[in-house]
Order: structure tokens, then C-alpha cells, then sequence
């Protein structure tokens, strides 16, 4: 396969209080629609989403387009830099719909077959996230101070599954549902490539293909929709058949 595509960052800059209060006004709006999502009458949800790496959580190919070390540069907020200085982050919206699945209960699994997984691991390690939900919680307590409302965590510890390896996304898709127990239709997969729908085809995972602007909030709120559409219609179907 040619690659041409390139990352797009420009070098990161270290952030400080102003910056994250930044983040955080524009994490908002992102906020209010993703919660929309559980309003309403039947608002099921998968038990599991998996996501890519390349191309969908990030812009770019992490064994083509940087030199690795990854590295967090001084307090930079989600971005890393390479040995060049060349940096690295996730797409707006992606830490954001992270955190809506961890707090809504949501397990998270990362399933790439790039070949430098040392360097997504590096990756994963080194971007570094304000807690959106442990933030959100502490709104209103007047009793706490923004320093100790504001909790940093590695984007990593989000994920409760990786599986970052050469292969096949049917070999990993596997392993994630050994290892989770989730059955293939209550997992949503979101992912860059259209040759990888095969896990839909032969497994039964609801598939999402990822556009040019990587995961953002209306293809999840999108995906979530279809997914919760075919869902209904499976229980409906065995309901039918009792």
C-alpha cells in the first residue's frame, strides 16, 4: 500500500492553567451533545468500542511519519513529540468521546496492526489528558479550589484493551473478546480502512469507517445511532421468534 498521507502538527507548546481552562470551554459544547446521546426513551449502548490507531485516533502512520522517541514536551496537554521535534495528538474530539465512554461505563480497546507498536504504546503514554470527567464532577463544589479540580491521566490508562501488533483485526478481535468476554454485537469498531469492515462480515462487529478528519463527534454520534438501530432490530427479531 502507498502511503502519502502526512501528519499535519505543528511543534507543541507547553500549557498552563489558561490553556487548559481553554481545552476544557471547548470540551463543553462536545459534552452537552455527546450526553444528548442518553436522553430519551431506549438509549441502549455497546458494552465495548474499539478504535484504530492511525488515521483515526491520531494523523498519521506512527511507523512512517515520526522518529521515535515519543515524548511529552514540559506540560503539554495531549501531544507528543518525536526525536525531531515533529509532534504528535489526537484528533479535537477524541479525548472527549473518551472520556464519555469511560464515564458512561463504556470498556475501551485499541486494535492496531501497525508495525512500530513500541511507538504507539509511546504514543498512548506520553499523551497526556485532563480528566474531563473527574473535572466534571467536582463543577459546583465551591470547596475546591481549579488546581485540585484540574487531575491529569495518561491517554493509556483509558484503554482496557490493546491489541498493537502486525496481523490481522480479525486475530485481535478475537483476543479482545476472549479477554473482555463482550459479545462481537455489543462491540462498535471505528476504523480508517474499509478492508478492515471484514470484522463485521465475519465476526458481527458493527463497523464504522472513519473520514479525513479522523474520529469526531458526528461519525461516533453517528456510529453509536446505527449501532443502537441494529441492536433494537436483533432484539425485536428474537423477540418475534419467542
Amino acid at each position: 500500500m502507498v502511503r502519502t498521507k502526512k501528519p499535519s502538527n505543528s511543534p507543541s507548546k507547553g500549557l498552563g492553567s489558561e490553556e487548559i481552562e481553554h481545552h476544557l470551554s471547548k470540551s463543553r459544547s462536545i459534552w452537552r451533545s455527546l450526553d444528548s446521546l442518553n436522553e430519551g426513551g431506549e438509549h441502549l449502548m455497546p458494552k465495548l468500542a474499539v478504535f484504530d490507531l492511525d488515521y483515526t485516533l491520531w494523523p498519521a502512520w506512527v511507523d512512517t511519519h515520526v522518529d521515535p522517541p515519543l515524548k511529552r514536551k514540559g506540560e503539554a496537554i495531549n501531544t507528543v513529540v518525536d526525536s525531531n521535534l515533529q509532534s504528535l495528538r489526537f484528533y479535537p474530539h477524541v479525548p472527549a468521546i473518551l472520556f464519555y465512554l469511560k464515564r458512561n461505563k463504556i470498556e475501551i480497546a485499541a486494535a492496531s496492526r501497525t508495525c512500530a507498536p513500541n511507538v504507539a504504546r509511546q504514543a498512548l503514554n506520553g499523551l497526556v489528558l485532563v480528566d474531563e470527567n473527574h473535572y466534571r464532577s467536582s463543577e459546583g463544589d465551591d470547596g475546591k479550589g481549579e488546581e485540585e479540580r484540574i487531575k491529569l491521566v495518561k491517554s493509556i490508562s483509558l484503554f482496557d484493551y490493546q491489541e498493537i501488533y502486525p496481523g490481522s483485526k480479525i486475530a485481535h478481535f478475537k483476543q479482545i473478546q476472549k479477554d473482555s468476554g463482550v459479545e462481537y454485537e455489543d462491540m462498535i469498531f471505528f476504523d480508517d480502512e474499509s478492508r478492515n469492515a471484514e470484522v463485521s462480515t465475519k465476526l458481527g462487529v458493527h463497523f464504522v469507517q472513519i473520514g479525513a478528519s479522523g474520529t469526531d463527534l458526528s461519525t461516533f454520534e453517528k456510529g453509536i445511532k446505527s449501532w443502537r438501530s441494529k441492536k433494537l432490530s436483533k432484539i425485536q427479531s428474537r423477540r418475534d421468534l419467542e
